[in-house]
């Protein structure tokens, strides 16, 4: 029995939904543990896209159970709304396939306002948040004033809690001549879809327990990527979450020592979305061809993502902070048509060389990559899935980079199909 925890070892986009996708075929339950309707991943399987945004990747095969865990932030119109669009493409979603943590905070819509009023008033300063409402429902989550998806079962106790929060929010859109929210309102848009949420609802502790008992194979499906971790990211540039592979077992209510395997998914160069520091970022013509080959736009946003070189160095100390054990290396093709390819090895920060990412929001703007340059294959490797058949170039630096980082590549991806992939090292089954 294996349970492996698939997290991005960049910024996010690195690919995680092919991956997830791929490894399901083996799981036999695939898990969210953090994050809301802000993380998108895209599947292609057989031609068909699938763009998800909450539901787990494991949805779209047949005989997997997919879980929300305590740990997502839930925006229940959002989700009905995904499960009706991925039910007219042939994907079922039943009690038996799809379960929910009863102790899920919802996102509700003085969350998304509320986001949208500090990115518009913080002018230069905004984070680039995706204005889904993430980050307030987190703040309401330790706030300890959220509305769960359990406070949905009763009506009188929805109330009070509602009441509860409504106090908090409502008194700072006052202040800011915002209209105020309307409890009777709120309610009973809540109240008419309760059924349809509720009947999702379930103690995943103990569910997952009892897989564990019945030797079930788990996969955790992380959204975002490790360098927007609440702690260990870019902060302030960062999400409102853990996505640490730690957070799996708290987003989830399963033990840490049940984690078998934790596979970290790495593009093989580096993308950014939104706002905050990224060191090796091409504002060039190089950099134009990389968003173009890899389209480099967010699946939930649409948002175009930032391109640079890869990051060695911030892979290198994501890794150490995670436990990461190996290292799906993800749209290696994007590469192809380079004349020459760079890894950044160092930083420079005012004039001392430094070999990791520096905690001061300031310093991390203002520190310059030092490169280890590699020269370009200048063939396809699309659709390449025998590590044998790759250019001897593209060897070369997939090796350099695998030994300058300290983990193992287990799978490299060579496009968005899900069996254009090599397999160097079957996480299940080790």
């Amino acid at each position: 029995m294996k349970n492996i925890v698939v997290v991005g070892s960049q910024w996010g986009d690195e690919g995680k939904g092919k991956i997830v996708d791929w490894l399901s075929s083996e799981a036999d339950i695939v898990v969210r543990f953090q994050g809301g309707h802000n993380a998108g991943h895209t599947l292609v399987i057989d031609k068909k896209v699938f763009k998800l945004r909450l539901l787990p990747s494991g949805i779209v095969r047949e005989g997997k159970v997919s879980i929300l865990g305590n740990g997502v932030v839930i925006d229940p119109w959002a989700l009905l709304e995904e499960i009706k669009e991925i039910k007219k493409k042939g994907v079922d979603v039943t009690i038996k396939n799809f379960m929910i943590s009863e102790s899920a905070s919802l996102i509700l819509p003085y969350h998304q306002e509320m986001d949208e009023i500090r990115e518009d008033a913080a002018g230069k300063g905004k984070i680039g948040t995706t204005r889904r409402g993430i980050g307030p429902c987190y703040e309401d989550k330790v706030g300890r004033r959220s509305i769960r998806v359990m406070d949905l079962r009763s009506e009188k106790n929805l109330d009070a809690r509602l009441e509860n929060v409504l106090q908090h929010h409502n008194a700072i859109r006052k202040g800011l001549k915002k209209k105020v929210f309307k409890k009777e309102d709120l309610k009973k848009k809540l109240l008419q879809i309760a059924p349809e949420i509720l009947k999702f609802a379930q103690p995943i502790w103990s569910r997952l327990d009892e897989f564990i008992k019945d030797r079930k194979k788990i996969l955790f499906e992380g959204a975002q990527g490790i360098l927007l971790d609440v702690d260990h990211g870019t902060y302030p540039f960062v999400t409102s979450s853990n996505t640490v592979p730690a957070m799996a077992a708290t987003g989830s209510g399963l033990g840490p020592d049940k984690i078998s395997y934790v596979l970290g998914i790495t593009k093989a160069y580096t993308t950014r979305v939104g706002s905050g520091p990224f060191p090796t970022e091409l504002k060039d013509k190089i950099g134009e061809s990389l968003g173009k080959r890899g389209k480099e736009f967010g699946t939930v946003t649409a948002r175009k993502r930032r391109c640079g070189w890869f990051d060695g160095v911030l892979v290198r100390q994501t890794i150490k902070i995670s436990g990461i054990n190996g290292i799906a290396l993800t749209k290696l093709d994007v590469l192809d048509d380079l004349d020459e390819i760079k890894i950044c090895v160092q930083y420079n920060l005012n004039g001392k060389k430094i070999d990791y990412l520096p905690t001061s929001s300031e310093d991390q703007f203002n520190i310059k990559p030092i490169y280890k340059t590699f020269s370009g294959w200048k063939s396809s490797t699309k659709g390449v899935r025998n590590i044998k058949d790759l250019p001897e170039k593209a060897k070369t630096y997939i090796y350099a980079l695998e030994d300058f980082i300290g983990a193992k590549i287990s799978s490299i991806s060579t496009s968005p199909e899900r069996n254009d992939t090599i397999l160097i090292e079957d996480p299940f089954k080790i």
